[in-house]
């Protein structure tokens, strides 16, 4: 399964680290394009001066673990396309050009079902797919939890427990699976 990734779901890190750690078990292959990526750099400037260094550091170490993650959008494919936001035609472009057949993002309102259907694509919310992974595959997720969680904790040296911040990181569903299995 091939899986196009809007910059909303890179964009916080515990997502971005649950979804990506789901993909690095072979559950599918993740694709994006440059202005995705740079969608990124651009809102983690909300973070102060250093978010934006940060984000272009780990979106260079995405690019190392991921080279053939990041596609270009063919520009006649964004042409023929419409979304109610037309600056997220790019990320659907990117999803058609790639024959992905999903699109994960958290915006549903923007990416409607049938026009996705139209282009043979599905949307997946990452709380949604995450789950769905945890059904099929338990201790692997779990496995990709308990990595995330250290990581959580190492840098922010908190004592962060999986249920609090799997909630914080919009990710309520998983968290309470794996709340009753851990």
């Amino acid at each position: 399964m091939k899986i196009t990734i809007d910059a909303c779901v890179l964009y916080p890190t515990v997502m971005r680290e649950m979804v990506l750690g789901v993909a690095v078990t072979g559950a599918f292959e993740p694709v994006w394009s440059s202005r995705i990526l740079e969608e990124w750099a651009r809102a983690a400037i909300k973070l102060g001066p250093l978010g934006e260094t940060q984000a272009r550091s780990e979106i260079a170490l995405l690019r190392s673990l991921w080279p053939d993650a990041e596609v270009p959008a063919a520009l006649s494919v964004e042409n023929r396309l419409w979304l109610p936001d037309e600056n997220d035609i790019h990320v659907l472009a990117t999803a058609v050009s790639t024959s992905s057949d999903a699109i994960m993002t958290l915006n549903a309102k923007d990416f409607p079902k049938g026009v996705l259907a139209e282009e043979g694509l599905s949307r997946l919310a990452p709380d949604e797919f995450l789950f769905g992974q945890w059904q099929q595959r338990p201790d692997a997720l779990q496995a990709v939890a308990g990595k995330v969680l250290g990581e959580a904790r190492r840098l922010s040296g908190q004592p962060w427990e999986m249920r609090p911040l799997l909630k914080k990181a919009r990710l309520p569903r998983l968290a309470k699976a794996l709340a009753q299995t851990g």
